[in-house]
């Protein structure tokens, strides 16, 4: 038997729960992992909460996350006894996910933890931290450097923009920090910020070439504000779009791309290719301190997953939320 978050659907609706299960109740894989940290996402918090309709299949653990010890593989690649890791591949969506003691996956998701980090520290970077790297290699890739301008950060003080913030920081870029709790500019400061900016000044429809104000940027936001960030970077310059908590739509023109050749790199973590996801782990293992998991993250037990769903939904929660699922 192992704990775990279980959500069901029926005839009486749709629920999360903390439960015990069998092992025999796992899915399909050819490597079983004994769990030590998960994580919570806002994808998790709209598949705990039935917000968005992200599971696919029923009952479902949740859990995009997760870091462990294998037990059992069928795979050459990994042995019993060996640390590995997962971020994305629909785990947590279309089959159980992180948010238990014990997972069965598919070899082909997993990648080795990587070498000066612990298992706790990867949690505290997750998907978020994982997501913001591969915006940052993207900048890299399209020539955005240090010298050209500030770098523009939305959603500050979640997950993905905190990690941005630090991470950027950390390799010389000056970072303006886009946020709706004005109240957090200090902890934003501390993470790396030198400016720091309200969000209302990007969220209403604007013109399709607007003033040259950041040589980059990195949003999780989308909608109206992903239009204006586009409408505002300086000639030649990259944004990284993951993520969409203001909407999916994109009210924008062609005015940047042809006229100031601008790029829009798409960022997808959930599906990336194993070499994609190595290098980008690696970076992160460089580059990060504990000073700086410290900041963006604390730790709760799996007990307390689903209290804290209502907080993580309401943007009441900044940074990282670990999750040691055999507390």
């Amino acid at each position: 038997m192992f704990k775990a978050i279980l959500i069901e659907k029926d005839d009486n609706g749709y629920q999360a729960h903390f439960t015990q299960l069998n092992e025999s109740e796992l899915p399909e894989g050819d490597v079983t992992i004994k769990v030590e940290y998960s994580s919570l996402n806002y994808k998790d918090g709209l598949a705990i909460t039935g917000k968005g309709p992200v599971v696919r299949q029923f009952p479902m653990v949740p859990g995009i996350d997760l870091v462990g010890t294998v037990v059992t593989s069928q795979a050459a690649q990994y042995q019993p006894g060996d640390q590995v890791l997962l971020n994305g591949w629909g785990v947590g969506e279309k089959h159980w996910g992180g948010l238990a003691q014990l997972a069965r996956l598919k070899s082909q998701w997993l990648i080795p933890l990587p070498k000066n980090l612990t298992p706790k520290q990867t949690m505290a970077i997750g998907t978020a931290g994982y997501t913001a790297m591969l915006a940052i290699i993207a900048l890299e890739k399209n020539g955005v450097t240090p010298e050209q301008g500030r770098i523009l950060v939305t959603g500050a003080n979640g997950g993905v923009g905190g990690f941005a913030i630090g991470l950027l920081a950390k390799l010389g870029y000056q970072v303006t920090a886009s946020t709706g709790r004005l109240a957090e500019s200090d902890y934003l400061t501390e993470l790396g910020a030198s400016e720091i900016i309200d969000r209302n000044e990007l969220v209403q429809a604007g013109k399709p070439l607007q003033k040259e104000r950041w040589a980059g940027a990195i949003d999780s936001v989308g909608s109206h504000t992903l239009a204006n960030i586009c409408a505002s970077i300086k000639y030649g310059g990259t944004v990284a779009a993951c993520g969409l908590a203001q909407g999916m739509d994109f009210n924008s023109s062609v005015a940047p791309f042809i006229l100031r050749g601008v790029t829009l790199a798409g960022i997808d973590s959930v599906m990336r290719p194993y070499a994609d996801r190595v290098a980008a782990w690696q970076r992160l293992a460089s580059i990060v301190d504990n000073h700086l998991l410290n900041l963006l993250s604390h730790e709760i037990t799996l007990t307390q997953v689903i209290p804290s769903i209502d907080q993580l939904m309401n943007g009441q929660i900044r940074g990282r939320v670990i999750v040691n699922v055999n507390r």
